[in-house]
């Protein structure tokens, strides 16, 4: 987090834990040298870090069941159904990992690419359930400018990995790690 530590984050933001595990897993993924199976492997266990803590602020009613010692538990459960939605093509990577917590998750894509001119998200392909309206939204992208999301979605919560310091000339995140998607499909 260097540079960033006089930096307030919204409300609605929840930055995991900064554990030594994490910041272990954040600094393999940020060395330029990790070989691809290393990346995908850590960054991995990142995604289902965050998609954890993203279940955990999911609204839950109070749910009795009886257990095999024919004891009465006093558990809870979720409230309402989910999905997730991947923005193409760095947020598939995270698709498995919110499937690994949810069984028969529906999942939705977007397609959102920055202008290059104006650096502004232009959106150019949606495919989502037909019910997502009726659905708890799981937004799936592993790299997210938050100040900007902020201001645009002031009611979406967000959960972050770690924050990072700035944007660079060419509107890339500092010191970040390179082109997630590149370096998690292969193609950088």
């Amino acid at each position: 987090m260097s540079g960033t530590e006089n930096y307030k984050l919204p409300e609605q933001v929840k930055l995991l834990a900064q554990t030594t595990q994490l910041k272990g897993l954040m600094t393999i993924i940020r060395d330029k040298e990790t070989p691809r199976s290393d990346f995908i492997f850590y960054a991995d266990r990142i995604i289902r870090l965050l998609v954890e803590e993203g279940l955990n602020h999911l609204p839950v009613v109070d749910k009795n069941v009886m257990t095999p010692t024919n004891v009465e538990y006093n558990g809870i459960d979720f409230e309402g159904r989910i999905c997730g939605v991947s923005i193409m093509r760095a947020g598939e990577a995270m698709e498995q990992g919110l499937r690994e917590c949810c069984r028969s998750v529906r999942i939705g894509k977007i397609l959102i690419q920055r202008d290059e001119e104006t650096h502004q998200p232009k959106l150019y392909y949606s495919k989502l359930p037909k019910d997502i309206a009726s659905r708890y939204v799981l937004l799936l992208d592993p790299m997210l400018g938050i100040d900007a999301f902020v201001q645009r979605y002031p009611k979406v919560k967000i959960v972050i990995g770690e924050l990072d310091a700035c944007l660079n000339e060419e509107k890339y995140i500092i010191p970040g790690c390179g082109d997630f998607g590149c370096r998690y499909f292969g193609t950088d």
